[in-house]
């Protein structure tokens, strides 16, 4: 039976359905997973939607991937490969009435992680164009109750220009700091005396380029903070303007870094106050250092 193309407004269930899905897709991926994503028209509130969820997942490794395809398929997933486009794996859920679909891409492809991310959050903040969008699938719905191709075609270029459009306003550097310091982060032991990686730390410059860390922690006096690693990373290379910093804790959460390291990044540069520390990836809240270090001594 063909897919039955349906349009609805939106529902406030979907993020729920997102979490609920996402329970069952984490330890399948177990720390493979950098991050996890909610997308599509599902992931906008007040869009009208195909109710299909839409995920995106990033992760290390593709291969590693491949090697759970029968776990996926344990939780009900087809597994389709790139389907389409390289260096994707491609999943979905519910046969011909589709409820859930999945695209998973390794860290290095911040191309194709970024451009879904862009669209979201344009049309999170643009109502204008958000209407627009939720017209025209519902034309093309009741054009094409039973033609998924005719319904996807007629859109596609709406969407390509909507797509351009958000990543010319897009602010991706938070998605580029967490997922590289994710991409550092794993604890491991290098010793009876020494383990590493619990916590990873990435930074962007005045120059826009990205230093990471992790933290060495001992069994005296003798560790690093994974803040303090990507800083001295960063004077290695000749700079030590910090205008980003993400510190990620142990359970994947944004966290601030500890006092020492404000006051290493409050002596590096003359500017150090206005340096912004993320607090909450997912809602992209962020303070200045300043503020977690009020009434410098400097």
């Amino acid at each position: 039976m063909s897919q039955h193309v349906v349009v609805s407004d939106y529902n406030p269930a979907w993020p729920g359905m997102y979490e609920k899905e996402k329970v069952l897709i984490l330890p399948i991926l177990d720390d493979n997973c950098i991050a996890i994503y909610h997308i599509g028209s599902t992931s906008v509130p007040g869009l009208a939607a195909k109710p299909i969820i839409d995920i995106i997942v990033v992760v290390r490794s593709l291969k590693a991937v491949d090697e759970r395809k029968d776990a996926f398929e344990s939780i009900g997933y087809e597994y389709l490969g790139e389907f389409g486009i390289p260096g994707r794996r491609y999943l979905r859920k519910g046969g011909d009435e589709r409820t859930h679909q999945m695209h998973i891409f390794q860290a290095e492809d911040l191309p194709n992680i970024l451009r879904h991310l862009a669209f979201r959050s344009y049309l999170c903040t643009h109502e204008k164009e958000r209407a627009a969008y939720a017209s025209l699938k519902m034309k093309l719905a009741a054009d094409y109750p039973y033609d998924i191709e005719s319904y996807c075609d007629g859109k596609d270029e709406f969407v390509k220009g909507l797509e351009k459009v958000a990543l010319s306003f897009y602010d991706d550097s938070w998605d580029r700091l967490f997922i590289s310091a994710r991409c550092v982060q794993r604890e491991w032991t290098l010793s009876e005396f020494v383990t590493a990686g619990e916590v990873a730390a990435a930074l962007m410059t005045d120059n826009g380029n990205i230093y990471t860390g992790v933290c060495i922690d001992t069994a005296c006096s003798l560790g690093m903070c994974a803040e303090r690693n990507a800083i001295g990373s960063m004077i290695t290379n000749g700079e030590h303007n910090i205008r980003r910093l993400v510190a990620v804790m142990p359970d994947g959460k944004a966290g601030t870094p500890c006092g020492s390291c404000r006051e290493l990044m409050m002596q590096v540069s003359e500017a150090a106050g206005d340096i912004e520390i993320l607090t909450d990836y997912e809602t992209g809240n962020s303070v200045k250092l300043s503020s977690l270090i009020p009434s410098w001594w400097g």
